[in-house]
C-alpha cells in the first residue's frame, strides 16, 4: 500500500493540532521544507509539517515497513533533531499493521518520537 493512501489521513490528525495550514507533500498542500544532504545532493523531506499556537515546528512522517531500515532511520533521526531545534516533536503516524515496526526502530535507535495510530 501506498503512502499518500495514509497522507489525508494524517492531515485530518494534524489540522487538530495545527494553528497555521498544515503542509503536506499531497497535491493541494504546501510542500513542507526539505533538508538537503550535503554530500549526497539528496533532499529528505518530512510527509507533513505543521506549527502549534505556541510557535513550535512539527515534522510527522508515515511509517511503514520498509526493507531498508537504515535509510529509514537516518530519516527520521534527521527530523527529529529538527523538531527539537524548533521546539516542536516528530511524530511518526503508523497506519495499522506498522506500529510494532515502528516501535521497534524508535526503541533499537533510540529515536525522540511520538508513534500515533492511523
Amino acid at each position: 500500500m501506498k503512502k499518500n493512501t495514509f497522507i489525508e489521513k494524517a492531515i485530518v490528525w494534524a489540522e487538530k493540532k495545527s494553528t497555521t495550514p498544515v503542509k503536506a507533500t499531497i497535491e493541494g498542500y504546501d510542500t513542507p521544507a526539505g533538508f538537503k544532504n550535503q554530500s549526497t545532493e539528496e533532499t529528505i523531506q518530512p510527509d507533513l509539517s505543521f506549527t502549534t499556537k505556541d510557535g513550535s515546528v512539527h515534522y510527522s512522517d508515515i511509517a511503514m515497513k520498509e526493507p531498508d531500515v537504515r535509510k529509514l532511520v537516518t530519516r527520521w533521526r534527521l527530523f527529529s533533531t529538527m523538531a527539537t531545534v524548533k521546539k516542536g516533536h516528530f511524530h511518526l503516524l503508523a497506519p495499522k499493521g506498522h506500529k510494532m515496526f515502528t516501535q521497534k526502530i524508535v526503541d533499537d535507535y533510540n529515536i525522540n518520537a511520538e508513534i500515533h495510530s492511523i
